[in-house]
């Protein structure tokens, strides 16, 4: 593996993220605890994997210039907008909410969580969508 491949290990990383995401919260709708802790460990993991995979890419790589004109441009740059501000904002959501779950205080947990799961989730799949739209639309 070298330094080009990170960036689809990170897309595969943030997809990942995404599905255990959803099992997560499946698992907890059917009260499957245990399953749900499985799954949202899991997406915890595979973020801060993405996380350390992509400081380290844009630290040795730089950025990669989206090639896009017109509306495509307007479409990319309004998701990267929206990834990039929600993507720092999520992650004291992320550590809150899995401080609290630790903590056995599910009441605040849930509280939180009902904000986070979205947002995570959004981050996720727009990490993706970035992806795709950067590296495979060439």
């Amino acid at each position: 593996m070298n330094i080009t491949d990170l960036p689809t290990l990170n897309a595969f990383l943030n997809s990942t993220s995404a599905t255990l995401l959803v099992c997560g919260w499946l698992l907890i709708l059917r009260r499957r605890v245990t399953a749900h802790r499985l799954c949202m460990v899991g997406a915890l993991i595979s973020s801060a994997l993405f996380l350390a995979s992509y400081l380290f890419y844009h630290y040795h790589h730089g950025s990669t210039r989206f090639e896009g004109e017109g509306w495509l441009r307007t479409v990319y740059l309004t998701i990267l907008l929206t990834h990039t501000v929600l993507a720092v904002t999520i992650l004291p959501m992320i550590l809150v909410t899995f401080a609290r779950a630790l903590r056995s205080d599910f009441a605040a947990h849930r509280k939180i969580a009902r904000w986070t799961l979205p947002l995570w989730l959004y981050v996720s799949v727009t990490g993706v969508v970035v992806y795709l739209m950067l590296y495979q639309m060439r």
